[in-house]
């Protein structure tokens, strides 16, 4: 598959990945969702990856990247589902959206991909700003809701830091072996997480919830994450997290049409803040310079 194909699909699968975390969690408890899915990913993971016959390298560099990905996946993950309890789906994506910003400070401390430039600390300051109105806005969920901002932003730091330690190890593994790799080292994580808060398996388990975590299990954990990982071999990390762009105004409005959540406006302007600072931490600096450049 082509670079420009895999980012276009990561935008539609992880567009609808927050609805369907929430649907795959509803009425089972989030545990049960989120290890369901991975135990599901990792098995689709090796039916493909022995029919494409593509094998997992174990070579030191290798097990450095699973492990790198299994504890992203773990904690991001686990955030995620947790928050989804406490805050509308479409709002995942949209905090989602500080992955750039966190991703590129890491990349340039560690990755030195970028310096942090004016434009680019004036995009954090307006995502941080963002941050706040959505946490404004939040207290007519409740105050709980203010739990799932903070796991949220938890989540974030997670994928940001799997994606930068990815980057910096720079192992020669397949995309497919670095997914299954990873959810060999999460499955284990949530089993334990499971026997230690002792939640009981649901004792039924609605349609709706099978097929989200399918759906889940199938195309977002392998396909949305091999695709991930392929972009992200051939695309600076920044520019992959840049896709967090796009996908929270898709991922509100699809909460908003099949899950009945309204959208406030707090919601909207702290949605657009943080689109903004997305826009301006990425573009700023090249927008200035093609300004300089074309007016005399």
């Amino acid at each position: 598959m082509s670079v420009p194909a895999a980012y276009i699909s990561i935008i539609l699968i992880w567009s609808t990945t927050p609805l369907a975390i929430q649907w795959s969690g509803a009425e089972v408890g989030y545990l049960f969702g989120i290890t369901s899915r991975m135990l599901l990913g990792v098995v689709v993971g090796l039916l493909a990856a022995t029919l494409l016959n593509i094998k997992l390298p174990w070579h030191v560099q290798a097990r450095k990247t699973y492990i790198a990905a299994g504890l992203g996946l773990f904690f991001a993950m686990t955030s995620v589902y947790w928050s989804s309890q406490f805050i509308p789906s479409g709002w995942i994506s949209v905090l989602f959206g500080l992955a750039p910003i966190i991703t590129g400070f890491m990349a340039t401390l560690w990755l030195a991909e970028k310096a942090l430039t004016a434009s680019r600390i004036t995009g954090l300051l307006l995502g941080l700003a963002g941050l706040a109105i959505m946490l404004l806005g939040s207290q007519a969920l409740g105050p709980q809701a203010a739990y799932g901002i903070a796991g949220m932003v938890f989540s974030v730091t997670a994928y940001s830091a799997s994606a930068v330690a990815i980057k910096r190890i720079a192992a020669d593994v397949p995309a497919l072996a670095t997914t299954i790799g990873g959810l060999l080292v999460t499955i284990p994580l949530l089993l334990g997480v499971y026997l230690i808060t002792g939640e009981p398996l649901p004792a039924t388990v609605p349609l709706r919830a099978i097929a989200a975590i399918v759906y889940l299990g199938m195309v977002g954990s392998v396909l949305g994450f091999a695709l991930y990982y392929y972009v992200l071999k051939h695309v600076d990390t920044t520019r992959v997290a840049l896709i967090t762009v796009i996908t929270p105004v898709i991922a509100l409005l699809l909460g908003h049409l099949l899950n009945g959540e309204a959208i406030q406006r707090e919601t909207l302007i702290g949605s657009a803040t943080i689109l903004s600072g997305l826009l301006l931490f990425e573009y700023g600096q090249a927008a200035g310079k093609w300004v300089r450049d074309t007016i005399p």
